[in-house]
Protein backbone atom coordinates (compact mmCIF):
# COMPACT_ATOMS: atom_id res chain seq x y z
CA UNK A 1 0.00 0.00 0.00
CA UNK A 2 1.61 3.43 -0.98
CA UNK A 3 1.52 6.41 1.93
CA UNK A 4 0.89 8.99 -1.08
CA UNK A 5 3.94 11.01 0.52
CA UNK A 6 6.32 8.77 -1.80
CA UNK A 7 8.32 10.72 -4.69
CA UNK A 8 7.66 9.41 -8.19
CA UNK A 9 10.43 10.42 -11.15
CA UNK A 10 8.57 10.94 -13.74
CA UNK A 11 10.24 12.39 -16.94
CA UNK A 12 7.75 14.04 -18.95
CA UNK A 13 9.25 17.28 -19.80
CA UNK A 14 10.92 15.88 -23.11
CA UNK A 15 7.49 14.49 -24.06
CA UNK A 16 6.09 17.83 -24.17
CA UNK A 17 9.00 19.64 -25.14
CA UNK A 18 8.79 17.43 -28.61
CA UNK A 19 5.14 18.25 -28.73
CA UNK A 20 5.28 22.13 -27.79
CA UNK A 21 8.15 22.65 -31.09
CA UNK A 22 5.60 21.06 -33.51
CA UNK A 23 2.44 22.79 -32.27
CA UNK A 24 4.56 26.47 -32.06
CA UNK A 25 5.66 25.77 -35.85
CA UNK A 26 2.60 27.34 -37.90
CA UNK A 27 2.33 26.43 -41.87
CA UNK A 28 4.31 28.78 -43.41
CA UNK A 29 1.90 30.08 -45.86
CA UNK A 30 3.40 31.10 -49.42
CA UNK A 31 4.74 35.36 -49.41
CA UNK A 32 2.33 35.06 -52.81
CA UNK A 33 -0.91 34.40 -50.67
CA UNK A 34 -0.11 36.89 -48.42
CA UNK A 35 -0.17 39.51 -50.93
CA UNK A 36 -3.01 38.35 -52.75
CA UNK A 37 -4.92 38.32 -49.39
CA UNK A 38 -3.48 42.20 -48.26
CA UNK A 39 -4.45 43.46 -51.90
CA UNK A 40 -8.29 42.06 -51.51
CA UNK A 41 -8.32 43.77 -47.94
CA UNK A 42 -7.18 47.10 -49.52
CA UNK A 43 -9.93 46.55 -52.33
CA UNK A 44 -12.60 45.90 -50.14
CA UNK A 45 -11.50 48.86 -47.78
CA UNK A 46 -10.92 51.14 -50.80
CA UNK A 47 -14.50 50.41 -52.04
CA UNK A 48 -15.85 50.64 -49.12
CA UNK A 49 -14.80 54.40 -48.68
CA UNK A 50 -15.87 55.68 -52.03
CA UNK A 51 -18.98 53.92 -51.00
CA UNK A 52 -19.41 55.92 -47.88
CA UNK A 53 -18.34 59.23 -49.41
CA UNK A 54 -20.69 58.78 -52.53
CA UNK A 55 -23.56 58.50 -49.68
CA UNK A 56 -22.37 61.60 -48.05
CA UNK A 57 -22.32 63.41 -51.22
CA UNK A 58 -26.16 65.35 -51.93
CA UNK A 59 -27.63 64.15 -54.76
CA UNK A 60 -30.40 66.36 -56.33
CA UNK A 61 -31.73 64.68 -58.63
Amino acid sequence: MSTGKEQLDVDVEDEFASEADDAEAPAAEPAKTNLSKRRTIDNLLEERRLQKELADYDFDI
